[in-house]
């Protein structure tokens, strides 16, 4: 080998440690500043790990692995079960644990404290007017009800009820093996349809391929090199974003031609929408919010659903259960009759089965908040500045809130279900996502249909299952069909 060759291989991965630590550096030593006076001996227990990536890779590590609740549960072992302190992508982080932290961290939204992501989502979503992210977060949150309200709902059923029968006609009919991701085409289809009125499939799969990268660079260590996750996520929300004013800029002049209706969808109601001083949002402006609903219908539900086919798939039991109720609800309908809300309501069993798949393998991890003001909580003291975060690993299998918390057991959601703030796959108070019911439709309808048409059992028994940031099948649950007799 040559000698300059040699140097090089051997100095490349120094200069690619060299420059991750100096990006990494660069944006931790931009995080907010605590301005507080309280006392470091009042902090709660544990350690911040190495000083520009504290415990990222462990906590990261722990996800990959498909444990992520391992992470939580060392440090409420080793340090309390209420609440411990780290450090997370260069922030000063403290966790609260159980329902009594979940609860307080729920109940005291923009009092105590208000939503915060990590730097690397202001970059892929930046806001077009220097708008801080909690307020486009209050923005988004007073415009989601007008289009999640139970009568706008009771529309959408029909809607996902056609959507579900056309994605399983397309991609799972007529085969002996597919790979079960395929429901986030069925997801981000559906959000296609119902946000910005597409529903040609070419267009939807041409849209959804940079997804993927997108949501990978959300949660990367922010350092933004050519090939790096946080690059690559970028570009891929610049190429969607372009893409969403393009369709933006088309259904401004439809509204003035009148070719599209007010209410059509989401995307009208944005256009139409004016703030308290009579003005309309800009197209980047409403750009980012589709994006970011577009984001919430890629890969949330699609994650859940994924888990609902592996659990039924494990549970034949179960299978039947839910086939069983399904095919009660089917034999009371016409011939070619869409589901209603009436419908969706006998699904009890189902939906039961489908929360007890959220316990154990939540799609939203977690949540983190910034400390408006200096924080008591537990006997320990958080100053103002720090990151509190909330995470369903430190209740969901928590053998103090679920007896056998490993077990499968859908039994556990009848009644009045778990105690408040033990279950939380939806977060929960004032910060409870406000597309819970858009979810639990999209799931139900899915599981309606796919129950009545297909068996399934899983080729690869021991999957591996990793969290990166959503929980997936390593290999992508790959499944056998076998078609049933509606």
């Amino acid at each position: 080998m040559e000698p300059m060759l040699l140097i090089s291989l051997l100095l490349i991965p120094s200069l690619v440690l060299f420059t991750s630590l100096y990006f990494v550096f660069i944006f931790s030593s931009n995080k907010s500043q605590s301005s507080s006076d309280v006392d470091p001996s009042s902090y709660p227990p544990g350690k911040t790990g190495w000083h520009v990536f504290g415990e990222t890779i462990e906590f990261l590590n722990t996800a990959r692995k498909g444990v992520p609740e391992n992470f939580i549960r060392e440090r409420m072992k080793k340090y309390s079960k209420d609440i411990f302190r780290t450090s997370l992508l260069g922030e000063s982080v403290v966790v609260l644990c159980g329902p009594a932290g979940n609860k307080f961290l729920f109940s005291n939204e923009n009092k105590l404290v208000v939503a915060w992501w990590p730097k690397t989502v202001e970059k892929i979503f930046p806001s077009p007017s220097n708008i801080s992210g909690q307020a486009e977060a209050k923005k988004m949150r007073k415009l989601l009800p007008q289009f999640l309200k139970p009568e706008a709902l009771h529309r959408y059923i029909p809607i996902m009820d056609r959507v579900v029968m056309q994605h399983l006609d397309r991609e799972w009919d007529n085969k002996n093996e597919i790979t079960v991701p395929l429901a986030k085409n069925y997801t981000f289809g559906l959000a296609c349809h119902l946000f910005v009125s597409i529903d040609d499939p070419a267009r939807i799969q041409e849209l959804g391929k940079p997804f993927g990268d997108l949501t990978a660079g959300l949660l990367s260590f922010p350092i933004d090199l050519p090939g790096t996750a946080f690059n690559i996520g970028i570009k891929a929300s610049k190429f969607i974003r372009n893409e969403l004013v393009k369709i933006i800029k088309q259904r401004k002049i439809d509204l003035e031609e009148k070719k599209a209706l007010p209410t059509q969808d989401i995307l009208s109601y944005m256009l139409l929408a004016v703030d308290d001083d009579g003005n309309f949002m800009d197209e980047l402006d409403i750009a980012n919010k589709i994006l970011g609903l577009l984001i919430g219908g890629h890969d949330t539900a699609s994650a859940a659903i994924t888990f609902i086919v592996k659990y039924l798939a494990e549970l034949p039991y179960v299978y039947d259960g839910v086939r069983k109720e399904q095919m009660e609800i089917a034999s009371s309908k016409g011939p070619g009759e869409l589901l209603n809300w009436d419908d969706i309501q006998k699904m009890k069993y189902s939906w039961n089965v489908a929360c007890e798949v959220m316990r154990l393998a939540p799609p939203l991890q977690g949540a983190s908040r910034e400390a408006i003001g200096d924080i008591s909580f537990g006997g320990f003291s958080v100053p103002k500045g720090w990151k509190l975060y909330w995470s369903a690993h430190s209740t969901h299998k928590n053998a103090e809130y679920f007896s056998e918390p490993e077990k499968f057991d859908p039994t556990r959601f009848e009644g009045n279900g778990p105690a408040p703030y033990t279950c939380i796959p939806f977060g929960g108070g004032p910060r409870m996502c406000p597309g819970k019911e858009y979810a639990r439709l999209e799931i139900l309808v899915f599981m309606y249909h796919v129950v009545r048409r297909y068996k399934w059992e899983k080729i690869l028994p021991y999957e591996k299952i990793v969290v990166d940031p959503m929980p997936a099948p390593a290999k992508g649950l790959p499944i056998r069909l076998q078609s049933q007799v509606i």
